[in-house]
């Protein structure tokens, strides 16, 4: 358990799950957490190692979630929200990527997953543990808005497409899923299928996504394009529950998603 500036975040080590390897949980909770007696809706985040500590992140620059969502709060600009990092595992990809679509594609399409990343995915079970045991453990022990209305989901890279699978496989407990640079081109068209079958309503959830540099591939922009336009078909509206945002240029890195990740909270987080 450590504090900063901008709150107290607390480690649940090797955090225990039915069918899915163990794994540390980060929580960030607000600086006034102890004293303030309040409620506070909740956006659980993959690659957990990535978002608070430089010396944990990938990359060495961790996103500063917890320092942009403090600054916003205290700006009047959105909720205050707990934080709840999910470590990955070496089963990242597996748990990652989304399972329903790729048992739907062509057996070879299945089979050449599973060669390369030494196993077939997991992550029905993996959204299973989160939904069933870390959201009870978290509202349990922390002082949360429970309700569909008051829990997020966010990520990027295969992150942001677990974080939209999320949404579709379990939107009566998620409200909004903020997928940053997600990854199109190894989900594929299997994935842009099972979305237009898939989709929740408008009328009760919200969608954020963008992309930086990995947009400048033909593959890449036109999977993206699909599945904005499968929201769209949906009766999502941009700008209300519906955000589609190009970066041009920016990197497809934690210090790029940083950088941006105001953005999507104001949009999850708004008043």
């Amino acid at each position: 358990m450590s504090t900063t500036i901008s709150g107290l975040h607390t480690r649940h080590a090797d955090f225990q799950g039915e069918g899915v390897l163990s794994r540390n949980i980060d929580v960030w909770t607000p600086l006034d957490y102890e004293e303030s007696g309040e409620q506070y809706p909740v956006i659980y985040m993959h690659d957990g190692q990535n978002l608070f500590h430089g010396d944990l992140s990938y990359s060495g620059i961790p996103w500063g979630v917890d320092q942009a969502a403090s600054r916003l709060a205290s700006e009047g600009e959105i909720r205050m929200p707990i934080i709840v990092g999910i470590w990955n595992t070496v089963q990242r990809v597996q748990e990652y990527m989304p399972q329903k679509p790729l048992e739907a594609a062509p057996a070879a399409v299945s089979k050449r997953f599973a060669e390369r990343h030494k196993g077939p995915p997991c992550s029905d079970v993996y959204l299973k543990f989160i939904v069933k045991e870390l959201k009870s453990f978290i509202d349990s022990t922390y002082r949360t808005l429970p309700e569909q209305k008051d829990t997020f989901v966010m990520g990027s890279s295969m992150g942001g497409v677990i974080s939209l699978y999320a949404l579709c496989e379990y939107p009566d407990v998620f409200r909004g899923a903020a997928c940053l640079s997600p990854s199109w081109t190894i989900a594929g068209g299997s994935f842009i299928a099972y979305l237009r079958r898939s989709i929740p309503s408008p009328d009760s959830h919200r969608v954020y996504l963008d992309a930086g540099s990995e947009a400048e591939g033909a593959v890449y922009k036109a999977l993206m394009n699909q599945a904005a336009t499968q929201f769209l078909a949906m009766g999502y509206e941009k700008g209300e529950n519906l955000i589609s945002k190009l970066f041009p240029g920016a990197s497809h890195s934690e210090q790029a998603w940083g950088e941006r990740v105001e953005e999507p909270l104001q949009f999850m987080m708004s008043l």
